[in-house]
């Protein structure tokens, strides 16, 4: 594909429809009545390149209806991922493949099965928002690099042919070329126009940078989604959920296992109807109860060495902090904050062994609701072996005995208890409120005796270091907004023909103050306003 040369002299890239220089038209372009000015007629790649399989992937991420398609669609996808709960909204303590058919159905089973459940981290999104992304780029190239190479290489004499296809034009006979020349400047300089002039052609131009506004606004999203997709690199974003109870030192996620938090202590605090009157008075005689404060007194605590799995790290203290709501737990970028609690967590459960006939006790066991025993010796030949624990019981479709989650909510134990007169042992089961005997009639029976309960916290692990990054992209993408929204490129060509005086003049938009600036612009002359072209019939 050759380049074109101009009868001007200048050499045009194989595609453009107005020269560079001199803005004549060149092929059909002859026969239109008004030239297109979105590109100032440059060529841009993806018309005039279209053999290779380079030429068929840059030409469809050039495409605006492919820009728009793909945000249409990333924005479905997303509408789909509100329908449900995001995985990091649903209980922590269950299965997220278990959560939503239990508790949407079949909907919500479809909805875990194609993504959506975690649909802002999902290849496929990630996928779409980086097709944008590329969009942006390939779009911006395809245009801005003959936009900028044209504007800069306009020249002050323009074609005839280039002129009277303007949509603003005009021809005037005047006697004072000079006077009306020298008058006509003065009032473009007066405008802020930056004026040039070459053997009796004028070219005047302002505002130049507003035509790069949308490019800064696609600079400013692609910096934007980039820092969107960094989220989902550990390094870079953390949000997790920690649930950690009184006492309990937990791994923080989200930290590689460098940092850990023990739980020293619940505490919540509630207004008194006695104390605080004037404070939530109606919601008081409503509720009865309003929460003042709830916060962790904790202990954030370093690993020392290298982290082998299985065994007990060795940890150092780092800082004591109570953590309550607005009061985060902050240290080396990461931040915990106080979002939730749980009080009197079931922790531990007692039971006696007892005869039925003679309600005679033969010792006490208690059962760690967390890590129960295999058996518990009672000792004088009497045990109790666990057969089965379903921490949080439940019957399932088909009438069998199932746990939802591994926190102990609704406890179900099936014992089998050995002693002197029952060698063989007899099977009882155990739930909250309920004592059967499902294999028949037992001698003994296993006696509830009592409960330990313990207050959890819910904190969430924060780690951002993509805000910059979203703060720099939204900054650079309003500066092209306010670029390109209030002010508009504005260019008047004004041209000498024997004892006529042609003018041009043609902006990117704001077409109506462009014209009431001509007016300010021929005032004192004779040089008559120019007329809008695309308001005339042919």
């Amino acid at each position: 594909m050759k380049d074109v040369k101009c009868e001007c002299g200048h050499i045009n890239p194989n595609g453009t429809v107005l020269c560079e220089s001199c803005g004549k038209p060149i092929g059909d372009v002859m026969d239109q009545k008004l030239v297109d000015m979105r590109y100032d007629g440059s060529a841009r790649r993806s018309q005039v390149y279209k053999k290779s399989i380079i030429d068929r992937i840059w030409n469809f991420f050039s495409s605006v209806k492919v820009g728009v398609w793909l945000i249409i669609i990333t924005l479905i996808a997303s509408a789909f991922g509100t329908i449900y709960p995001q995985h990091m909204y649903i209980p922590p303590t269950v299965s997220p493949s278990e959560y939503y058919e239990a508790t949407y159905g079949w909907t919500g089973k479809l909805y875990y099965l194609l993504g959506f459940h975690d649909l802002y981290a999902s290849w496929w999104y990630l996928l779409l928002v980086a097709s944008i992304g590329i969009s942006l780029v390939i779009c911006s190239i395809d245009r801005v690099v003959p936009l900028y190479r044209a504007l800069k290489k306009q020249g002050v004499i323009r074609h005839e042919g280039f002129m009277k296809r303007q949509k603003l034009f005009g021809v005037s006979t005047s006697q004072q070329m000079n006077q009306n020349f020298a008058t006509a400047e003065a009032n473009l300089i007066q405008r802020r126009y930056k004026v040039r002039k070459e053997n009796g052609h004028l070219f005047a131009e302002k505002n130049r940078f507003s035509r790069w506004g949308p490019y800064v606004n696609h600079i400013g999203l692609i910096i934007f989604l980039i820092g969107a997709m960094l989220r989902a690199v550990p390094a870079m974003y953390t949000d997790e959920v920690l649930w950690i109870r009184e006492g309990e030192t937990k791994q923080i996620p989200g930290t590689e296992g460098m940092y850990y938090l023990k739980s020293e202590a619940f505490i919540l605090e509630v207004y008194d109807k006695e104390k605080d009157p004037e404070v939530f008075n109606e919601a008081l005689e409503r509720t009865g109860s309003v929460v003042k404060n709830y916060q962790t007194d904790s202990i954030l605590y370093e690993r020392q060495g290298e982290y082998v799995p299985g065994e007990e790290p060795e940890l150092k203290e780092v800082k004591t902090h109570p953590i309550r709501v607005n009061e985060p737990l902050k240290h080396e970028g990461y931040a915990l904050y106080q979002v939730d609690y749980k009080l009197n967590e079931l922790r531990t459960m007692s039971f006696n062994l007892v005869n039925k006939a003679s309600e005679t006790g033969f010792g006490t066991f208690t059962v760690d609701l967390f890590n129960p025993s295999d058996q518990y010796d009672l000792g004088n030949g009497y045990r109790v072996e666990v057969l089965s624990y379903f921490s949080d019981f439940y019957f399932d479709e088909e009438g069998v005995p199932a746990s939802k989650s591994k926190v102990p909510n609704n406890p179900a134990f099936f014992f089998k208890m050995f002693t002197p007169d029952t060698p063989d042992g007899e099977v009882s089961f155990v739930a909250i409120r309920e004592n059967s005997e499902p294999l028949g009639e037992n001698q003994y029976k296993i006696q509830f005796a009592g409960i330990e309960t313990q207050n959890v916290s819910g904190l969430t692990v924060r780690k951002d270091h993509t805000l910059w990054i979203l703060g720099v992209g939204g900054a650079i993408f309003m500066i092209g907004v306010i670029q390109g929204m209030y002010w508009n490129h504005r260019r008047i060509w004004i041209k000498q023909i024997d004892n006529e005086i042609w003018v041009a003049a043609h902006t990117n938009k704001n077409w109506y103050g462009v014209k009431k600036e001509l007016e300010f612009i021929v005032k004192g002359t004779e040089i008559q306003v120019p007329i809008d072209q695309s308001e005339t019939k042919v």
